[in-house]
């Protein structure tokens, strides 16, 4: 958890949403804290927007139930919508509106008035950097200033929590970037973030824990390192260490290595070349610097040996099984 807070700002309880025969979400539960940055990956179709819309009191469970600052989605959805901000994938543009006017009729939606109105505008468009394109039509706004603008009117109101989907979706490198900054400066100011994405890199870089879910249930959940080094079920709890591998390049023939490996520590190569050997490995250090020295005392010449750690994208691979509903 982040801050030390022991009670979620989000939290899942056994919930489900059916659609016919079609179980979309199924028997969803984990918790995100206040401060926190929550990564939910998985493909198309996963459950990902069912499950925020769902939060968003933009649908109802079928069964269970999602809470945001404690209260129910189902029992107490208009508090629920004071303390959320939503961020869709798409959201409509309209003709002859400029920036600052699309964003002073969301203020008015929520009652912000008079001096307050303005303020809250002109703190969220410097936030976004919007205040120089105010008066532009938002009809002509470039994908990036979209998603900013989009940004700005999930903040009009200062939610506590924020759920934004696929934010990175279609953005260029700079504005990935300029994004995953704001997503940051936000987390700081104490705001709960979920945020889902197929950009995995990205969640990688700014999330403290990730969960992963398909075919409507949830995978597995923990902080990147955690999902990175070991399949985590969706309590948290590690089940299987997963290794990194090692890429060993020799100077003599590679069979050697291969027989050597086998022979005393019963590894299979993951590829083998004429000149190194592809094998999975830990991660732990100090059994990789005993490897190596085990290679060079039994006459092997390594001339490089080349750790590396599995991405967030292997590790989404390793878990799923790229079932679609």
């Amino acid at each position: 958890m982040v801050n030390g807070s022991a009670t979620p700002s989000i939290e899942f309880r056994s919930m489900s949403r059916l659609f016919g025969e079609t179980r979309a979400v199924d028997q969803l539960s984990f918790k995100v804290y206040p401060g926190e940055v929550f990564g939910f990956i998985g493909p198309n179709g996963a459950g990902k927007t069912t499950s925020m819309r769902i939060l968003a009191t933009l649908d109802q469970p079928s069964r269970g139930d999602a809470f945001v600052d404690g209260l129910s989605v189902v029992d107490d959805p208009d508090r629920v919508r004071r303390r959320l901000g939503f961020m869709p994938d798409q959201f409509g543009s309209y003709s002859n509106v400029t920036c600052e006017e699309y964003l002073d009729f969301f203020a008015r939606s929520y009652g912000i008035k008079g001096a307050d109105r303005r303020k809250c505008l002109r703190e969220v468009m410097a936030f976004t950097q919007l205040d120089r394109i105010a008066q532009k039509p938002m009809k002509g706004l470039s994908k990036g200033m979209k998603q900013r603008l989009c940004l700005s009117r999930t903040l009009i109101h200062n939610p506590s929590v924020m759920i934004l989907d696929e934010p990175a979706a279609g953005l260029d490198p700079r504005a990935r970037i300029e994004l995953r900054d704001m997503i940051v400066a936000l987390a700081e100011m104490g705001k709960t973030l979920l945020i889902s994405s197929h950009i995995l890199s990205e969640l990688a870089e700014v999330c403290h824990r990730v969960g992963i879910i398909e075919h409507g249930q949830l995978l597995a959940v923990g902080t990147v390192e955690e999902i990175l080094q070991g399949q985590t079920d969706s309590s948290g709890q590690s089940e299987v260490a997963r290794r990194s591998t090692v890429k060993i390049s020799v100077v003599q023939d590679v069979q050697q290595c291969v027989d050597f490996l086998a022979t005393s520590h019963n590894i299979e190569p993951i590829k083998v070349t004429d000149r190194s050997v592809t094998i999975p490995i830990s991660d732990d250090v100090a059994e990789q610097a005993d490897l190596l020295a085990e290679l060079v005392h039994a006459g092997i010449r390594v001339s490089s040996f080349q750790t590396k750690q599995r991405s967030l994208e292997e590790a989404f691979l390793h878990v799923t099984q790229g079932r679609v509903q």
